[in-house]
């Protein structure tokens, strides 16, 4: 029997409330949150009120017919979603339906959809992937999509979008739309990004996360040792996360490479040049001309130089500033800036080889300081490794919880709301489930020259507890290789080891 099929037994740990569906309620709590008068204004439909679950009879005397969405990239514990909703709507009542909508929102705007049976619901338990129904990056930009959208899911009871950022957005505007059209349909959020950047006071962290970064760091932990045994190469590790550094720092601790760049300090290219350089030399004297550098995805956005540049590419108007820094760069960083962009003409930060760029500017930099040493190196991109691998047995409990408690807000009508757990620190019993709003979620955001409404990102907090203990770390961590190896997800052993979620979750408390 293969590891995949063994996980298909696999039955998560679930929060207490979740456990007994017909005892639980959902009860509004009194938050208040600060809503901007523009956003208000703009979702006038939607409700900012929390939901916590209380004891309480609440017993579905009709079945639901639900539809279902995965939208943007995969992340694993997606399809523990959906088998904690299918379970969830089956026990609330034998004939709910499960409707799955092909290949994200444009599933919804063509009408492509099937019904889940049990036999490909069970054949998804606990694995990785979306492949069940696919996924997409469609959004719903204009009235005709919203229409399309509300005569595909004029006799269902909800549907449930599992997505990160700009899939939540989505969820938003479709709820407030289908609100002022007096449709019964609710729309619930589930989070989903292995990027970590869907976060907020209730939403502690993204299903995904954790699977994806265990992932990584197995992969890191093998070049460590690699790098420890050959003695000869530097290796330059990109690691998956769009512009927040959270991948970066969550691997960092656990795998202690000799140096991890992060975002969010703002270092002006040259800062992250001389930082290496400095690191290979002083390695150099100690006798050790190796080493494990990491480098986040959105590192680039952040450098000043680089960003300015950037806005001026876009704007095709290069300053004085913008030519020294186009001119400072390597010909292949050039031709990735002038071609790489998406459908709306912005550039895809993430198709730029940063981890090559550093690797050319610190040759020229350690040429100009007469470097004598020996200088090889190796270049790595994980990304799409960590996004459909067997999900940890944190994400495949905290993915199905997510699944239940969509279908209890489903139960009670609920919409413009995203499913949350609190506590995640602690044993799955002891979770919080909450449905939290999207409302206060929204943002007004300065995307290509205008103002649009998005859920910003979360990006790693410089005073928050998980990059305070790595600050303190880190300088030790340069010469003295410090090396952690956690090797490949562990399923089966010891609970306080096998369901431990994210570290930074840890740290925290």
């Amino acid at each position: 029997m293969t590891l995949a099929e063994q996980r298909r037994s696999y039955i998560p740990k679930i929060p207490t409330f979740l456990q007994q569906l017909h005892n639980v309620r959902c009860e509004p709590l009194s938050d208040n949150p600060q809503i901007s008068s523009e956003i208000k204004a703009q979702f006038s439909h939607l409700q900012s009120t929390n939901y916590r679950l209380v004891s309480g009879l609440e017993k579905r005397n009709s079945p639901l017919k639900v539809g279902v969405v995965f939208s943007g990239g995969p992340a694993s514990g997606g399809h523990n979603v959906l088998t904690g909703l299918f379970d969830a709507l089956r026990q609330m009542h034998k004939e709910s339906k499960l409707i799955g909508f092909i290949g994200g929102f444009s599933g919804l705007l063509e009408q492509r959809y099937i019904t889940l049976s049990e036999v490909q619901i069970e054949s998804v338990r606990n694995q990785g992937g979306f492949d069940l129904i696919g996924t997409g990056r469609t959004k719903l930009e204009t009235k005709s999509d919203l229409d399309k959208v509300h005569t595909a899911l004029e006799y269902l009871d909800a549907l449930v979008v599992i997505g990160g950022d700009d899939s939540n957005t989505n969820a938003a505007v479709l709820a407030n739309y289908l609100l002022s059209v007096g449709s019964k349909t609710s729309i619930i959020g589930v989070p989903k990004t292995i990027d970590g950047d869907l976060r907020s006071k209730e939403i502690e962290v993204s299903f995904g996360f954790d699977s994806a970064c265990k992932t990584y760091a197995e992969l890191i932990g093998n070049i460590c040792k690699d790098a420890l045994s050959t003695r000869k190469y530097y290796h330059f590790i990109k690691l998956m996360g769009r512009s927040a550094s959270h991948i970066a720092l969550e691997c960092a601790l656990l795998t202690q490479p000799n140096l991890t760049l992060i975002g969010e300090e703002k270092k002006s290219l040259e800062q992250c040049v001389h930082a290496i350089v400095d690191l290979i030399i002083r390695r150099q004297k100690a006798g050790k001309e190796f080493g494990v550098i990491v480098v986040p995805e959105g590192l680039i956005e952040f450098i000043p130089e680089i960003d300015k540049l950037l806005k001026a590419l876009a704007s095709n108007k290069l300053g004085p500033d913008e030519k020294v820094t186009w001119d400072h760069l390597p010909e292949k960083i050039k031709t990735q800036l002038m071609t790489q962009k998406d459908p709306h003409g912005n550039i895809k930060v993430s198709q730029i080889s940063t981890e090559e760029l550093l690797i050319e500017l610190v040759k020229k930099e350690l040429s100009k300081r007469n470097f004598s040493g020996n200088f090889d190196c190796q270049h790595h991109f994980f990304g799409y490794e960590g996004r459909c691998c067997l999900p940890t047995n944190f994400d495949a409990n905290y993915a199905y919880s997510l699944g239940r408690l969509a279908a209890i807000g489903v139960r009670d009508g609920k919409s413009g709301v995203i499913c949350a757990m609190r506590c995640l620190h602690k044993r799955p019993e002891e979770w919080i489930p909450m449905l939290t709003s999207l409302l206060p979620l929204l943002k007004l955001e300065e995307r290509s020259g205008c103002k649009r409404v998005v859920i910003a990102k979360t990006l790693v907090d410089l005073r928050g507890p998980a990059f305070l203990q790595f600050a303190q770390i880190r300088a030790s961590l340069a010469i003295d290789d410090q090396y952690q190896f956690p090797g490949p997800i562990q399923f089966f052993g010891n609970e306080s080891s096998v369901d431990s979620g994210p570290l930074f979750l840890q740290i925290k408390f």
